[in-house]
């Protein structure tokens, strides 16, 4: 007789142990190599396992919204992970990585300064995921923004930092459909459009009070 889900449990960090860590690649970014086990479903541990892993940290993204005109911004850049692919310029919402000293909340509305030249007002969370668990430590924090599209657009982004980005106004039925025909390749883009999508009207009604 299999036990349910919850007479089996949750496995909890201390069910893991980690032999060791290695740091096999430090530039921009770091790639690590554990050597760990794990308790198993049926019982009892784990043959040693190793994996490399991209480290990439914590980071924050936001759709910037405009409740008013029904608008949101999407911004556009060249990612290095499509170089190679059909469309090496991606639409993308705003996004940074978050340093020590910063809140996901301070960092998207700092990034849509940069990225987009908006200024946020109130934010709303939509989710927290793991884009790549399998083999990238990065987690996402998801928010819509408040913003103004009056006067949005041109071309933004830091030259120290190499950005190039174009500012796109749309309104948000066509951003939804940017995402049902395939345009966006971007997985906290697709999931705040389809947040807000189901939850725009209820959004509406709160930042306008």
């Amino acid at each position: 007789m299999q036990q349910s889900d919850k007479q089996l449990g949750e496995f909890t960090p201390q069910d893991v142990e980690v032999f060791s860590k290695e740091t096999l690649f430090k530039g921009f970014f770091k790639m690590v190599k554990y050597r760990f086990r794990h308790k198993l479903f049926e019982g009892g541990w784990s043959q040693p396992i190793e994996r490399e892993m991209f480290e990439r940290g914590h980071a924050a993204a936001m759709l910037p919204y405009d409740p008013v005109k029904d608008e949101v911004v999407i911004i556009e850049q060249i990612r290095v992970g499509a170089l190679e692919h059909e469309s090496p310029w991606q639409m993308e919402i705003v996004a940074g990585i978050i340093d020590r000293d910063e809140t996901a909340e301070s960092v998207v509305k700092r990034e849509a300064q940069e990225e987009a030249g908006l200024e946020v007002g109130k934010v709303e969370k939509v989710t927290s995921y793991y884009p790549s668990s399998g083999g990238c430590s990065e987690k996402l924090d998801v928010y819509v923004g408040e913003i103004s599209t009056e006067g949005a657009g041109g071309v933004h982004g830091l030259d120290y930092e190499g950005e190039d980005i174009r500012v796109h106004v749309l309104s948000r039925q066509e951003a939804y459909h940017w995402v049902t025909s395939g345009k966006f390749e971007n997985g906290a883009s697709i999931i705040a459009l389809q947040w807000l999508q189901l939850n725009y009207q209820e959004l509406q009604e709160k930042w306008q009070k």
